[in-house]
């Protein structure tokens, strides 16, 4: 449309949050409509959390904060940083967003020129290619291989980089594979940032409190402490504290690109939510037995899934390292037909039948670069997960 602006046009729906909107619709219909689509974690904030938000409006914490949040909230941040990622920020650089998706969308958009190139290891969520295109940059893609887990190579990073390259995306574990690196795999893929001074790492740890069999989470600047001076590194309370809706995210990085983010932030939402954020404190600064116990509950969910996932026919799954999806393989089942006479000639297909024949709401892997693919949130509650997978495994078994 010519009244729209170019920059609204360089970017599409997002593909999560439109199948799982139509699944909530078919579903407020009466359709009995299972949502494996969305990653929510189906546990309720903790206690504490909750009770600090409801302190907070007790006694009237309810006005403005500072356009990137909270000075307590700043320290609480750094606070972190330091206990669990070795990592040293002031509280001058950390910034405080509505979700870590805006703390992403504020440094793409302070940073990246057109023409800029960021590079961006596939299969990827689906925000990481439309904000750089939003900006006015070219997404550079790189595809991991299923065989080696997804997981980018130093030497395809090391391709992908030219006089261009602004940013490397990388978001460990990853969304929608699971994708976890060690420390030896993160150093290397830092060795190629060393040789390259003037490409900065944004790395996007909000799943990190989500690695699974005894896995150590490290993050890059941690790994490298090098490329502290050019990295930003981005989380929130979302996935591990079960608050998604609160929408709180945080990043830290060097002080020059936090108040750039923080001038852009100022001219657009301005301050997070305030009782949001006194609750966040509270996350980050009281007991922590939820992380350990939610971490617990979606690896034994994991397991189930992956083991009755190889009870379908056609699909191949691997076990992630972490996050709460997986990953699986429909290659197997692409142009066969469903007891409808439907042909499945792409992961589209076969996420929309499974939805119409079976009521599971899945995402199509093309969404997140990685066509013949499709993701499973298991999120959900046990009973939901399973359910789903005897659907699926049904959906499969009558495919001709």
């Amino acid at each position: 449309m010519k009244e729209l602006g170019d920059s609204i046009n360089r970017i599409s729906p997002s593909q999560t949050i439109s199948i799982s909107s139509r699944a909530r619709a078919l579903k407020a219909q009466g359709a009995d409509v299972i949502i494996m689509s969305q990653g929510e974690p189906d546990l309720s904030t903790p206690a504490n959390v909750k009770e600090a938000a409801i302190e907070a409006i007790r006694r009237d914490k309810t006005k403005y904060t500072d356009p990137d949040g909270l000075p307590d909230l700043k320290e609480a941040v750094a606070q972190k940083f330091r206990r669990e990622n070795g990592l040293t920020y002031t509280p001058e650089q950390i910034t405080i967003g509505a979700g870590a998706k805006q703390i992403l969308f504020n440094a793409i958009c302070a940073t990246v020129n057109p023409g800029d190139e960021v590079v961006i290891p596939s299969p990827y969520w689906v925000s990481y290619v439309d904000l750089v295109r939003f900006a006015g940059g070219t997404p550079i893609v790189v595809s991991g291989s299923p065989q080696q887990g997804f997981k980018l190579q130093p030497e395809a990073l090391e391709r992908a980089i030219t006089p261009r390259t602004k940013w490397l995306m990388f978001n460990a574990p990853s969304n929608p594979a699971g994708t976890g690196y060690n420390k030896e795999e993160l150093a290397a893929l830092a060795n190629v940032l060393l040789r390259q001074p003037h490409v900065w790492l944004l790395s996007d740890d909000i799943y990190e409190h989500l690695s699974y069999d005894g896995r150590p989470f490290f993050t890059g600047a941690q790994v490298e402490p090098r490329l502290l001076d050019r990295t930003l590194t981005v989380n929130g309370v979302s996935k591990a504290y079960a608050m998604t809706g609160w929408r709180i995210g945080y990043a830290g990085g060097p002080k020059r690109l936090i108040e750039a983010m923080a001038k852009l932030q100022g001219q657009s939402t301005a301050s997070p939510n305030t009782i949001a954020q006194w609750a966040a404190i509270e996350a980050l600064t009281g007991p922590q037995d939820f992380v350990e116990e939610a971490k617990g509950i979606f690896q034994k969910r994991r397991d189930v899934i992956v083991s009755m996932l190889a009870g379908a026919k056609g699909l191949s799954c691997r076990s992630p390292e972490g996050t709460f999806y997986v990953f699986p393989s429909c290659q197997g089942v692409i142009g066969k037909r469903t007891r409808s006479g439907k042909l499945i000639s792409d992961d589209a297909d076969f996420v929309t039948y499974l939805l119409e024949e079976e009521g599971v709401a899945t995402v199509p892997g093309a969404a997140f670069g990685c066509p013949s693919f499709f993701r499973i949130s298991y999120a959900s509650s046990m009973f939901d997960i399973e359910e789903a997978c005897r659907r699926i495994q049904a959906f499969c078994s009558r495919l001709r």
